[in-house]
């Protein structure tokens, strides 16, 4: 017999969808167009926050080619026009008040996109206009008017369990707890505490939400550029008061998604234009609207810290508040997230975090890549950097000391799942990657950051996988691909356990009406949790064709093993063409077998009990800083990718690239700013994103397999961790070259002053 293949996992197999997107042939929803489709136009609010007095569409309405004007009125009929994937609070389209500006407030659907431009000119809006509180200061002061009221009605599948009553402005609180915090910190020698504040930050994926609907009577279809086609289909029937198979929502291509298309958007706006026009309709966003339709959390926080002379912590104290905007969208989640991760994977005496997810004048937030990691980690942080200079002790070694170790709990009250990593191994690696004993020169410094982000979400996910009589297999799972490299991962997964070649296998984009339950597309869950069920169904597929070929040869199934296509015992061998045609006694017939991944042992896959699996975040950085003009240069970056089994090892250092690349424009450049309620950078000239020339010097991605994850062959996601972890690791590579900053960006200007307020210091302590 010739020598066998190379397995196929842990290989850097070509992607599947390479030849298709390079040739510019793969099919994205802008692309599409269906039998008599018309043009979807939204008309979004110009004042933050006000009353709607009235709306005149009338001339819009007459319009030659215009077919439908959807206002608010239209959804009197649906017994709960709103939507949310926490709390359901955000309505189709504005109904009697606005909340921020950008809010869609009437609707056009025609022939053409100029005419439903035209007709947009037309409309005339009165507003009575109402206070703006358009910060976090604003919203919670004590004579905040509530900007929502009535009764809170829970989403669908947030699996936060009670998510509470609103208090105030606060659509959700989050507290973690343990030990007495006064007691533990009454002997405390060393005491870091300081106020940080974190920006509004866009995902800037490259394709714009778009949705092409197609609203009938008792049926709607959906063409969504979604991550979640699952959860968006069961809020779409929840909405529109239709059983869940009546949704169909069909996902091609996504041009990226980073959380921004997490959840329901912009469907259920279109599926109610669709309904009034009795057309199929496609709305699509223009940048600034995508960037008021979903955005990452702005934060204000404070943090405490506490240890004794020689850097043994003590306590660790949090209180923080996350803009979410106008509607609640995934705030309560990401507060939980950002609460979780607000200690670090450190051993305290005692903890007390206090998260609050905050209702603004702005718009909306909503998922972004690492959330709530991202925003307490870098604080978290550069209070443990600051505890080790105070101490005199060497900031790896002080962590190396305190990190919390493999199977010890990662959460204070030691709920949820222990620690499946190796931390104290991850954090040496980047230290030497990024020259951590090298020689320190001025205005030159190191910095390394260590978290962990609670990854996976709900673990539910089916697959279905079929070999046809030809060998060739195609695999149905409802992982939506949007750059990630998901297909590619799904085919190397089934055709390990098949014993085939990727070559021949197919992997189906997501389509509810046919394709198997899966959850959703985010939280670094796919090879993890949907690769699971795909592996439990080529496992099944696998074990047919033993069962098969061992009647054939009449011998125990176990005796067969499968290879380079074919089913194999000692010497003697049978293609799998042949297999399948002594099964059903022709050249015909398929073997197809599901697979699944759920909770088990009494547990339901919540939050509180969960993760699936921490991810890692675990960076390092050296920079140099300019004190003359505050410019800060990123020299080198290190990132751990412990993914425990690496499927296909290139596309996760593209994966762990891609995330330092956003980290880095998250520490350094991004930011959105609001005035009086108004996004003043709405647009890609003004919102600063990294360039080519802003990579660093050297950019390593240390790929770590321990074989310690829940998904097939030991895996567990990766792709957020270095996001969360490369702007700590700048901020405190800054702090090491001088400069301490409590807050990003990172821009020149904020650097510069901070470096001329230190100077002054530091000159008037010279002369008291």
């Amino acid at each position: 017999m010739t020598e066998a293949r190379p397995a196929e996992v842990g290989r850097s197999r070509p992607r599947k969808d390479a030849w298709e997107k390079l040739r510019g042939q793969a099919m994205y929803v802008g692309d599409m167009e269906v039998p008599g489709m018309l043009i979807g136009k939204v008309l979004r609010s110009q004042v933050p926050h006000g009353r709607i007095v009235s709306i005149d569409a009338a001339q819009a309405a007459a319009m030659k080619g215009v077919v439908a004007v959807l206002t608010g009125e239209d959804l009197r009929d649906l017994d709960h026009p709103y939507f949310g994937h926490a709390i359901k609070d955000r309505p189709v389209i504005a109904i009697d008040r606005v909340r921020f500006h950008g809010e869609p407030v009437v609707a056009v659907a025609a022939e053409d996109e100029a005419t439903a431009d035209a007709a947009l000119r037309t409309i005339v809006v009165e507003y009575e206009e109402l206070p703006v509180l358009d910060t976090i200061e604003k919203a919670t002061a004590d004579d905040a008017p509530p900007l929502h009221s009535g009764p809170v009605v829970p989403g669908l599948f947030h699996g936060l369990g009670n998510i509470g009553e609103r208090d105030g402005n606060v659509a959700y609180r989050y507290l973690l707890q343990d030990g007495d915090v006064a007691q533990a910190a009454g002997g405390a020698d060393i005491v870091v505490e300081a106020e940080y504040a974190f920006p509004a930050v866009y995902q800037y994926a490259m394709e714009t939400h778009t949705t092409i609907a197609d609203y009938r009577p008792g049926e709607i279809t959906l063409l969504a550029n979604c991550q979640h086609p699952y959860l968006t289909q069961a809020e779409i029937a929840d909405v529109f008061g239709l059983p869940i198979g009546a949704v169909r929502i069909i996902v091609p291509y996504l041009g990226g998604g980073f959380g921004s298309k997490s959840y329901t958007k912009m469907e259920p706006l279109a599926v109610a234009l669709s309904r009034k026009a009795g057309r199929p309709v496609r709305v699509a966003n223009r940048v600034d609207e995508s960037m008021v339709t979903s955005r990452r959390h702005g934060m204000k926080a404070w943090m405490r810290t506490t240890a004794r002379a020689d850097g043994t912590l003590l306590t660790r104290e949090a209180r923080f508040w996350l803009d979410t905007g106008a509607y609640a969208d995934n705030g309560p989640r990401v507060t939980a997230t950002a609460a979780d991760s607000a200690p670090g994977p450190y051993r305290w005496q005692a903890v007390d975090v206090d998260a609050n997810c905050v209702y603004c004048n702005t718009a909306p937030s909503g998922s972004y890549r690492a959330f709530g990691a991202t925003h307490l980690q870098w604080i978290g942080e550069s209070q443990i950097d600051e505890v080790a200079r105070r101490a005199g002790v060497d900031a790896v070694e002080l962590r190396r000391r305190s990190l919390v170790v493999k199977g010890e709990p990662v959460r204070p009250d030691g709920t949820g799942k222990p620690l499946d990593a190796d931390l104290i191994g991850d954090v040496t690696e980047v230290s030497r990657a990024i020259g951590w004993d090298e020689p320190r020169r001025r205005w030159r410094g190191r910095g390394v950051s260590v978290g962990l982000l609670a990854a996976g979400a709900h673990p539910v996910s089916r697959a279905s996988v079929r070999m046809t009589v030809d060998g060739s297999v195609e695999v149905n799972v409802g992982t939506t691909e949007m750059g990630q490299g998901a297909r590619t991962v799904m085919a190397q997964i089934a055709a390990e356990e098949l014993g085939t070649s990727s070559d021949v296998v197919r992997v189906q984009g997501a389509d509810t009406r046919f394709t198997p339950y899966d959850r959703s597309t985010g939280a670094s869950r796919s090879t993890t949790i949907a690769g699971k069920a795909v592996q439990n169904a080529a496992a099944n597929v696998a074990a047919r064709l033993r069962e098969t070929a061992g009647e054939a040869w009449d011998v125990p199934a176990e005796m067969v093993e499968l290879h380079d296509g074919r089913a194999v015992l000692g010497g003697e061998s049978m293609s799998f063409t042949d297999v399948i045609a002594k099964r059903f006694g022709f050249r015909g017939g398929e073997i197809i077998e599901g697979g699944e991944v759920r909770p088990t042992g009494g547990q339901t896959g919540s939050y509180a009990e969960g993760p699936a699996f921490w991810e890692v975040c675990v960076a390092g950085a050296e920079v140099e800083v300019d004190p003359e003009t505050g410019v800060v240069e990123i020299l080198r970056t290190a990132t751990v990718a412990d993914v425990g089994k690496a499927i296909n090892p290139q596309l996760v250092e593209r994966q762990d690239e891609g995330a330092s690349m956003q980290g880095l424009g998250n520490a350094m450049f991004e930011e959105m700013v609001w005035a009086d309620g108004l996004l003043t950078n709405d647009n890609l000239l003004e919102y600063r994103v990294p360039r080519v020339q802003d990579l660093p010097g050297e950019m390593t991605t240390i790929v770590v397999e321990n074989a310690d994850g829940p998904g097939p062959y030991g895996a567990k996601g990766c792709g957020e961790g270095a996001l969360a972890a490369l702007p700590a690791a700048i901020v405190n590579a800054l702090a090491d070259a001088g400069v301490r900053m409590h807050e990003l960006p990172l821009t020149p200007e904020r650097v510069w002053r901070q470096i001329q307020l230190d100077q002054n210091q530091t000159t008037t302590e010279e002369q008291g």
